[in-house]
């Protein structure tokens, strides 16, 4: 479950009217804002409380996020796929290379990375 209250959809509006980004902390996030964003209102959030079956993967059209602050995801797991989706698979790949070459810690309670969206001005 998860919850996008009347607040943050205000803020993300005002966020997107002012050409700022919209930065997302956490794959969990990413879901939730593009889960809210209505596919006829050019990708404006709603206010909402709910389940999704969002499956970001490489092709998906991104609405909200213009950057994401996440950790290192494990290989082969729909949240590594999310990140490709939002950087671009070359991109990401070449950070997860700089990441084992040096030493960064991975997962949960590891280091993190910030991104902007491939394809965001």
């Amino acid at each position: 479950t998860f919850v996008v209250p009347e607040a943050t959809a205000a803020a993300v509006a005002r966020a997107k009217e002012q050409g700022r980004a919209v930065v997302a902390v956490g794959t969990t996030s990413v879901r939730a804002l593009e889960s809210a964003a209505e596919p006829d209102a050019g990708g404006r959030v709603c206010a909402i409380e709910g389940q999704t079956r969002l499956l970001i993967q490489p092709g998906y059209a991104f609405r909200v996020v213009d950057a994401l602050l996440t950790n290192f995801h494990l290989p082969k797991s729909t949240l590594l796929a999310l990140v490709c989706a939002f950087g671009g698979r070359e991109r990401v790949l070449a950070a997860y290379a700089h990441a084992v070459a040096a030493s960064y810690r991975f997962f949960s309670y590891g280091d993190a990375m910030f991104l902007r969206r491939e394809d965001a001005s």
